[in-house]
């Protein structure tokens, strides 16, 4: 079993709905692994996310980091969900036997993506916003903070992959490649860049030919976030996508499918 459903969002959603994600993440969690247990499900996979470590957590992010200092501000509540959905599955673990696992993918994009314009991550976000600058014949695109924050990036397909990598190792390879009590494992490609050169990116991918301005008077984040995959690449699996060919991939999607947005 796979529980993959979550409440997620970029920045924005965070900080203004804090309340619905540590609630509804919560509820996800408890609600789906305990009715997992009392059916009888003997194996699940738990997707967290990199914003359970420290806002200051050493480059790269080792899974030993959890719970050793404080978290990221923005988007706190949802990790607090999230690091109670690791420990839901060490404690079924420890106390009923079962194999409940976890994986904590760093951030996610790619077909099937949220693309609204306030509540979606940072990629789908800016193809939209870059994709409709394009369109409108706007001189420029105003991106948030200072574009000196790095972080890493995975295709959703490489995820996938990941995910069932992992979930089809025997027992005892995975169990050996994770702490006691501390049993899950980091997905990313352990490779980053600044925000500045991923908006770089979404405008020669879009084609958008303007000038991008910086509003430093919104939020950075954390100044870094690259996740350590050795414990991954030592069971065996690498990532395929590159940034520039996912977000092509990425960008195709939306174009096929843009008639069918909302907002």
């Amino acid at each position: 079993m796979y529980l993959a459903a979550a409440k997620v969002g970029g920045i924005h959603a965070n900080n203004t709905y804090p309340a619905e994600f540590i609630y509804e993440n919560l509820m996800i969690e408890c609600n789906v692994i305990n009715a997992a247990y009392q059916s009888g499900v003997k194996k699940l996979l738990f997707l967290g996310s990199s914003c359970i470590y420290p806002k200051l957590a050493s480059q790269p992010m080792e899974e030993t980091a959890l719970l050793t200092g404080t978290l990221e501000e923005t988007n706190e509540p949802y990790a607090v969900a999230k690091i109670a959905g690791i420990k839901l599955c060490e404690s079924y673990n420890r106390q009923y036997g079962v194999d409940y696992r976890s994986v904590m993918p760093t951030n996610l994009y790619g077909p099937h993506d949220n693309f609204h314009p306030e509540n979606s991550h940072v990629i789908p976000a800016l193809l939209r916003r870059f994709h409709e600058a394009k369109l409108r014949g706007d001189k420029e695109v105003v991106a948030w903070g200072s574009g000196k924050p790095m972080r890493e990036f995975l295709h959703v397909d490489d995820m996938a992959a990941a995910s069932i990598h992992v979930m089809e190792l025997e027992q005892a390879v995975y169990s050996a490649n994770t702490e006691p009590m501390l049993s899950h494992i980091n997905v990313g490609t352990g490779v980053d860049c600044t925000i500045r050169e991923l908006v770089e990116t979404v405008a020669k991918v879009t084609g958008f030919e303007g000038e991008i301005v910086w509003d430093e008077s919104k939020p950075d984040g954390a100044p870094r976030k690259l996740m350590n995959v050795e414990r991954l690449s030592a069971l065996g699996w690498q990532y395929r996508y590159s940034l520039e060919e996912g977000l092509l991939d990425a960008y195709r999607w939306f174009l096929d499918n843009q008639h069918t947005f909302r907002a």
